[in-house]
């Protein structure tokens, strides 16, 4: 598993000093490229490729609220892995131990000009399924 350190501060929060809810899904993106660097340092993924990876689809559960001055440990995973499409986990903690939220992303690879589905690069396939995390 992989974990990303990250730190809040003020401008993601909303007026009653919690994170705005979407910027969930920031921390959570920020943690996925920092994942992505990981498996494959050097491998530019997101922009010189003939396909790319958007989100299909996202969902969060909020369990405690994250402040200003939180710090964050995101921990991921890759939780399904099919030929054309991933989802993520990610458990996000705050001063380490206790859960805050969790979020799922799934990713679907597309071709770059039709944006049509397409395989993942086998490449990506092969270091994703090194890091899957079957959960049951």
């Amino acid at each position: 598993m992989f974990s990303s350190n990250q730190k809040v501060y003020f401008y993601d929060a909303d007026p009653a000093g919690i994170i705005f809810f979407a910027n969930l899904f920031k921390y959570a993106h920020v943690a996925f490229e920092d994942f992505i660097e990981n498996i494959h340092p050097g491998k530019e993924y997101f922009t010189v490729e003939d396909s790319v990876i958007p989100v299909f689809h996202a969902e969060a559960n909020y369990f405690n609220p994250i402040k200003v001055g939180d710090e964050l440990r995101i921990d991921v995973s890759v939780s399904i892995l099919k030929t054309s499409s991933f989802e993520m986990n990610y458990k996000i903690y705050k001063n380490q131990t206790q859960l805050a939220a969790e979020a799922k992303i799934v990713h679907v690879c597309v071709d770059k000009q039709s944006f049509k589905k397409t395989e993942l690069p086998k490449d990506l396939y092969e270091k994703l399924k090194a890091n899957l995390v079957l959960t049951g």
